[in-house]
């Protein structure tokens, strides 16, 4: 922990020094510090000491007929604290030239709960009507200028989309406001899964990069503000590279596509943003679902993404009291729905449906999330009410779920944070 510590130390005294001596290359440092207190009435899928929150478990019931998740928990965590810097350099091969540096103490896994991650690192060359930007950030579906402002780290997943992704992403600027941006991209801490488990090495046998294409239309006039926007992606993966009954190798892909569409319209103090996404196989992207195995013959296995439907709704009423104090009020609604596989699931073993992925026996998932936000300052206090309905049921051939019943979990957060 002192090492740690100590290379924080450097790293900080390192670039200060930079920034002083050298007038056309510097850091500005920022971030935030945050705690959440909340309470859920029942047990939930979720990570990090249950921070991060998916849906509801269903029911598990004891030698009694006690459903055993009918109970409710309660958690403080301060691992959303983040610290970023800013980079300015020189201009580069023509182009003006920065770069973003990004982590928090959230971990990479729940035994590292508390630990130093990279969530942002990339390096940006502008043109001005061209931009290039290599390294880590949000996913190209992720869209930055329109994701939910709620109040839970989840924002808004499993119905919103949620990964970062290593990427090479160039932006071309078409006509007026028009943007096309064209993105080739990795996987890291959020990664497909298969028979090894979840894993970035299914995606890099493929041989190719994930692909995503997206045109924006985005103006901004004053506090008003309009966007619209459409993307569009394909992924190959290869779960095995060897025949799991003698071992010979071979090739078989998991191909899918996804697209979404998404807007915002802001006018004075209020806005209106709203998504809509069609993806097949987007565990990665937090979604559930993913692939079955259709067939086999003579161990050589073929595959057949699930196609999941999510939309989501979100309106804001922003109050400015006066120059140190306003008020944000917010309500946001989604529903994501298992759609089926793309194709007829023809294989067994055990007399059960062999799959890979998050969740394929849940039909539907429902949440609501009013809340309200206080800011004064560089301080904010920030409290929300998230309902999140999961029905599950039971795996149909065509992948689609049948016999459901629903599970509700009501998260009661209180969020308070400091700026720097």
């Amino acid at each position: 922990m002192n090492k740690f510590f100590t290379s924080i130390a450097v790293f900080f005294c390192v670039f200060t020094l930079l920034a002083q001596t050298e007038q056309k290359f510097g850091i500005g440092w920022g971030g935030f510090l945050k705690t959440d207190a909340f309470y859920d009435t029942r047990q939930f899928s979720g990570i990090r000491e249950g921070h991060f929150l998916f849906y509801p478990l269903p029911e598990s019931l004891d030698k009694n007929g006690v459903d055993i998740n009918e109970k409710g928990n309660f958690n403080i965590l301060s691992i959303q604290s983040r610290l970023w810097g800013k980079i300015t350099a020189p201009e580069a091969f023509g182009a003006k030239s920065f770069g973003y540096v990004e982590g928090e103490f959230f971990g990479t896994s729940d035994g590292d709960v508390n630990g130093f991650r990279l969530r942002h690192a990339y390096v940006v060359c502008d043109w001005g009507s061209t931009e290039l930007l290599v390294g880590q950030t949000w996913h190209p579906m992720f869209i930055t200028s329109n994701f939910p402002d709620v109040v839970s780290f989840n924002t808004g997943a499993p119905i919103q989309l949620f990964s970062r992704n290593p990427q090479i992403r160039l932006r071309q600027n078409l006509i007026g406001d028009l943007k096309f941006y064209l993105t080739a991209f990795s996987q890291r801490d959020m990664t497909g899964t298969g028979p090894n488990g979840s894993s970035s090495i299914y995606l890099r046998n493929s041989g190719i990069p994930e692909l995503n294409a997206k045109l924006e239309f985005h103006n901004k006039s004053g506090k008003d503000e309009i966007l619209i926007g459409a993307s569009g992606g394909y992924k190959s993966i290869v779960p095995r590279t060897k025949n799991g009954n003698n071992e010979d190798a071979y090739d078989e892909k998991v191909n899918s596509i996804s697209a979404m569409g998404y807007f915002k319209f802001k006018f004075n103090d209020f806005q209106i943003k709203a998504q809509s996404a069609l993806t097949q196989n987007a565990v990665d992207l937090l979604q559930i679902g993913g692939y079955a195995v259709k067939s086999s013959s003579n161990g050589v296995w073929e595959y057949t993404p699930w196609n999941i439907l999510s939309s989501w709704l979100e309106l804001i009423y922003s109050s400015k009291f006066d120059e140190s104090n306003s008020m944000d009020i917010g309500l946001f609604g989604g529903y994501s729905m298992n759609m089926g596989t793309q194709d007829e699931i023809g294989y067994k073993e055990n007399n059960a449906f062999v799959y890979y992925g998050r969740n394929p026996n849940i039909d539907n998932i429902l949440r609501i999330s009013p809340r309200i936000i206080f800011n004064s300052g560089k301080t904010r206090f920030a409290f929300e009410t998230e309902y999140t309905k999961a029905a599950y049921g039971t795996l149909k051939s065509d992948g689609k779920v049948e016999n459901t019943k629903d599970y509700a979990n009501i998260r009661f957060l209180l969020g308070v944070y400091i700026f720097f």
